[in-house]
């Protein structure tokens, strides 16, 4: 087991990562952008919830409450990358990547420090100018395949 977590740890060389991306028909600048629209979308959903135990208000929403912020959130992110020409479908795979992941790591996280490690994660997994890791290529071609093939012509 514990090769396994230090092959999956391991830094993949960067020639190694090109063959990836070439072989997974991945494009360096759609990867930015997958990564912009995913940020993009936590920072609609950080900016207007009401329901984190440590803001002023305090106030605890039900999952229907969380569902209905992350359905409008999602909404606002169609709307304004249509208004800028990218065309996502509304409704799809990707769209419930993001709600499973949020659903867990954001509107159910009960340690703060999860919340917090949020933006760093999306960095970590988007940016081009790191190593990538094993884990990291195969979290990046999940949410880039998704993304692909939910993007409108």
């Amino acid at each position: 087991m514990e090769n396994f977590f230090r092959w999956m740890s391991k830094p993949i060389p960067n020639e190694d990562v090109q063959i990836w991306f070439s072989v997974h028909n991945m494009i360096p600048e759609k990867i930015e952008l997958y990564g912009d629209v995913f940020r993009s979308l936590f920072t609609i959903m950080a900016d207007t919830y009401l329901g984190s135990e440590e803001s002023e208000t305090k106030i605890n929403l039900t999952e229907e409450d969380k569902l209905n912020h992350f359905e409008w959130c999602w909404a606002k992110l169609i709307q304004n990358l249509h208004e800028e020409n990218i065309k996502i479908k509304e409704l799809g795979t990707h769209k419930d990547y993001f709600w499973e992941f949020f659903k867990d790591t954001y509107y159910n996280q009960k340690d703060n420090r999860v919340i917090l490690s949020i933006p760093q994660f999306l960095e970590d997994v988007f940016t081009m100018k790191k190593p990538f890791t094993k884990s990291d290529l195969d979290i990046l071609t999940e949410l880039y395949k998704s993304l692909e093939k939910n993007i409108e012509s």
